[in-house]
């Protein structure tokens, strides 16, 4: 290839790039979606587009979760610029999954402003396989991440007695015998 074909390659098509994306990809302003791409739009089970204009609490299975996760953004992207981490989202039909989340602000004085975020769906490696309540989702999300009780307690504003009640009832309903095996069976590595 010579000079003059390599400088009259075709301009990229970023908007292409977005909408064909093989991992979701959304930009957002105060927690409303402005566009997403196919890829988000398949793996929540939305048409293409009708997530335009929608809040993100479509996507989370409970106000809760989604008011809760809110307010645990903001003073890590304050701190970092960018945040991550693998929750219980809901799909359009009311089905739970796993989905690893992670995002940017685009001003980062302004973490919830306007933003690009990624999904992507880890539901094939980790399902769910138990009915969990909001709180046992959110604990159960610290404790992938490798969190202990005193620093969930911190994190979410409960006792460390509430956090160890919540796991005891993970265990329970995992049929876990120990913390340990508690996490792998979250993660869904069979041991």
């Amino acid at each position: 290839m010579n000079l003059d074909q390599m400088s009259a390659a075709p301009a990229i098509d970023f908007e292409m790039i977005f909408r064909h994306a093989p991992v979701g990809m959304c930009i957002s302003v105060n927690r409303v979606i402005q566009s997403c791409n196919e890829a988000v739009s398949a793996m929540f089970g939305y048409a293409h587009g009708a997530l335009d204009g929608q809040s993100f609490q479509v996507l989370y299975p409970t106000i809760d979760e989604f008011l809760r996760t809110g307010d645990r953004i903001i003073p890590v992207m304050n701190a970092r610029g960018v945040y991550s981490d693998e929750r219980i989202m809901r799909r359009a039909n009311g089905e739970l999954f796993w989905c690893h989340v992670s995002g940017r602000a685009i001003d980062a004085r302004d973490p919830l402003g306007a933003g690009v975020w990624t999904f992507e769906d880890v539901s094939e490696k980790r399902p769910v396989t138990a009915e969990l309540t909001p709180r046992e989702r959110e604990i159960a999300a610290f404790l992938v991440e490798g969190k202990t009780s005193k620093v969930i307690a911190r994190e979410t504003g409960l006792s460390p007695r509430t956090v160890e009640m919540h796991r005891a009832k993970l265990m329970r309903k995992f049929a876990a015998a120990t913390s340990s095996e508690l996490v792998h069976k979250l993660m869904g590595v069979n041991r």
